[in-house]
């Protein structure tokens, strides 16, 4: 596991919102492009497979770190909840999009993370990524900057089984 994407993800995961008492990010296994952590908070424990965007553009622009993350809490608060997280603010309007082959679900916006709307709408984006080879992000910065990543689908299935595994 690269220990840049552990140390980011650290960071990353340090700065969410009400999460200051939580743990660090305890890497726990590694599946080609996807990572698998899990994090204790406030009782509760967060198991989260992550990855990294593979393409980013445009490439004239510092994007900083951009990752989507599929996290599960052991008290099943959540479970296989997708999220988009980028190292800028998003602009609301329009609405992140994510696309797997021919689908696309649309995201709304909290700073510099996006999120889907519906459990439904989740379990549908999850289902497309076990079954696709890439996914495909559009986004807007608040900015104003169109950008777009694509982030590899490798290795997502046996990520997601680990997280689950991970918060039994």
């Amino acid at each position: 596991m690269p220990r840049r994407f552990v140390a980011v993800l650290s960071a990353l995961a340090a700065a969410m919102p009400g999460l200051a008492s939580a743990a660090e990010p305890v890497p726990v296994a590694t599946f080609k492009d996807w990572s698998v952590f899990v994090r204790e908070i406030e009782g509760d424990r967060i198991c989260f497979a992550a990855t990294a965007a593979k393409d980013k553009s445009p490439k004239s622009v510092n994007h900083g770190d951009v990752f989507l993350i599929v996290a599960s809490w052991k008290s099943g608060a959540a479970t296989n909840q997708p999220s988009l997280m980028t190292g800028y603010n998003l602009k609301e309007a329009p609405a992140p999009t994510l696309r797997v082959g021919a689908d696309k679900w649309d995201m709304y916006v909290s700073e510099n993370e996006a999120f889907i709307e519906s459990a439904k709408a989740e379990a549908s984006l999850v289902n497309a990524m076990r079954r696709g080879a890439d996914l495909r992000v559009s986004a807007m910065s608040s900015r104003g900057t169109a950008t777009s990543y694509m982030m590899s689908l490798q290795g997502i299935t046996a990520a997601l089984d680990r997280v689950a595994q991970s918060c039994k």
